[in-house]
């Protein structure tokens, strides 16, 4: 595994065993504080980020490693007009290993072409977001010990959110998944969606309008965030937007072990009081994503705590 800038990169056997490494990091974490010893990872984030940046800079920093890199393109040469082949080039000299998030899509991989260490794509614009997605399942597989012969809702946005798309094509590699989107008509999933998941391989699945309609069927509700600006008038925005607020109600008849995931930051789309709920697992799969990228960054730089 050179390079990470699209999850379907990854064969299912890859996101099998990076899973499987996570959770034995989840275990026992301190036989991996010396791996990556001497080793250093370069965050280079062109736009802002909370979880996805720290997340890196905490894996690499439990992992013994050491980390530079900038937070903003602000705070580096890209404002005097850098090119991200000449800025990736350089950090190459300075670095073992890469995590790259920039607005524009696409900047990973052109950084990729121009390294001999590995990049990781932490987000380009509206297109991918493959750590994310090997988080969600690995909260997935936390929570309900598998990946298969399951249950699950994407509700809100489903038509520009990128995490929602990434994690659809994910599970549709994995045996038993029913799917139900849940969405406005206006914020319903891409076509070219439909077509190349759902319709070429065969997979069922159910648009609904109303999250209350399919609640006790579900195993995971996967929450996003309505937005204001992607209606053409505000009318349609007021008539829909509580319909996907999750409040401790419209969970009264959903299942004791739904688990409820959130790539986060929330706005107002779950409800605070929803926090305390033992089946919210939003701030576990934030956690989470620490441990991913640990078994990532272990995996694409060759090291091992001498397990096996």
């Amino acid at each position: 595994m050179k390079h990470l800038i699209d999850p379907m990169d990854l064969t299912v056997e890859e996101i099998d065993q990076l899973i499987e490494l996570a959770g034995k990091i989840i275990e026992n974490p301190d036989k991996y504080r010396e791996v990556c010893k001497y080793k250093k990872l370069a965050t280079l984030f062109f736009e802002p980020s909370t979880r996805t940046r720290l997340s890196f800079e905490a894996a690499m920093l439990d992992l013994g490693g050491n980390v530079l890199g900038f937070s903003s393109a602000d705070s580096s040469s890209a404002s005097k007009g850098e090119s991200v082949a000449d800025t990736a080039r350089v950090i190459a000299g300075y670095a073992d290993i890469i995590a790259m998030r920039h607005p524009k899509e696409g900047a990973p991989f052109v950084a990729s072409q121009y390294v001999d260490i590995p990049v990781i794509n932490a987000g380009d614009g509206g297109h991918n977001h493959p750590t994310q997605t090997l988080t969600d399942l690995l909260t997935i597989r936390q929570e309900k010990g598998r990946l298969n012969n399951l249950t699950i809702g994407f509700c809100g946005d489903l038509k520009f959110g990128r995490t929602v798309h990434s994690l659809i094509k994910a599970l549709s590699r994995y045996e038993g998944i029913q799917y139900i989107l849940i969405s406005p008509e206006e914020l319903q999933i891409p076509e070219y969606l439909k077509k190349e998941v759902f319709e070429k391989k065969g997979i069922p699945f159910r648009q609904v309008e109303k999250m209350e309609d399919v609640m006790s069927e579900l195993d995971i509700i996967y929450m996003t965030r309505v937005q204001r600006e992607r209606f053409f008038n505000e009318a349609d925005y007021i008539r829909l937007k509580d319909s996907y607020i999750l409040d401790l109600d419209k969970l009264k008849s959903a299942k004791e072990d739904l688990s409820i995931l959130h790539p986060l930051p929330r706005v107002n789309e779950i409800s605070v009081k929803v926090d305390d709920d033992p089946r919210a697992c939003y701030f576990k799969q934030a956690k989470y994503g620490k441990f991913i990228r640990m078994a990532l960054i272990m995996t694409m730089l060759g090291v091992s705590a001498d397990e096996d």
